[in-house]
């Protein structure tokens, strides 16, 4: 038992690490990334990896033209970049570079055009979320492989728990996530598909009068 605790800690001290180094977005990448259709081209080369603007394009129900304007415009924050070694003379390749991103900057929450850039980046990327979510859901119900539906989970639970024990979890959980994330970043084969995975942890509002 104490040697599994200690794979634990040293796995969730690993993840605080690799938070610690996430890029926090200035005012500048914030607000080039507030605009619902950038959001959804930085999640597409997320979880789908590089794309062209053509490929966005179709994807995206957009012509090539807006999509290689918003390209532009998230590249010149370095929220994406080309993908210099898939790239042709005729069709530019764009990807987004490794590593984790937080929206969570102090300074730009300061002013109200951060605070602004930065409700309407979370908003649409927890509404894409929720979308992708929801199909799901309604292609397992129309016959979404077994085998997939079998291997997912959509699971709420609630716990009373003080900050310092939210901050250990949340620290657990993501060291699990960072494990299965770079052992599989590159995997391919038969059957490997892209897999979204979800860690929502936060408080909820006290009921009046409870303690």
């Amino acid at each position: 038992m104490a040697e599994n605790e200690a794979h634990e800690s040293d796995a969730a001290a690993r993840s605080e690490q690799h938070r610690n180094q996430d890029r926090v977005l200035d005012s500048g990448a914030l607000r080039a990334l507030a605009h619902p259709l950038r959001v959804r081209i930085y999640d597409i080369l997320s979880q789908y990896g590089p794309q062209t603007a053509s490929s966005l394009a179709e994807r995206l129900g957009e012509s090539s033209g807006s999509t290689s304007y918003h390209l532009r415009a998230l590249a010149k924050q370095d929220l994406i970049r080309e993908a210099a070694d898939r790239g042709t003379g005729r069709e530019r390749w764009w990807e987004r570079p490794v590593g984790g991103v937080s929206f969570a900057n102090p300074s730009a929450m300061a002013t109200p055009a951060g605070r602004a850039a930065t409700q309407v980046v979370m908003t649409e990327f927890l509404r894409n979320r929720n979308d992708q979510l929801l199909d799901f859901i309604n292609r397992g119900i129309a016959g979404e492989d077994e085998s997939w539906q079998d291997g997912t989970l959509i699971s709420t639970a609630t716990a009373r728990l003080t900050p310092e024990q939210s901050k250990e979890l949340a620290l657990k959980i993501m060291a699990l996530i960072d494990e299965a994330v770079e052992n599989n970043r590159n995997q391919t084969g038969e059957s490997v598909r892209p897999v979204t995975i979800r860690a929502d942890l936060f408080p909820l509002p006290e009921l009046g009068g409870q303690s």
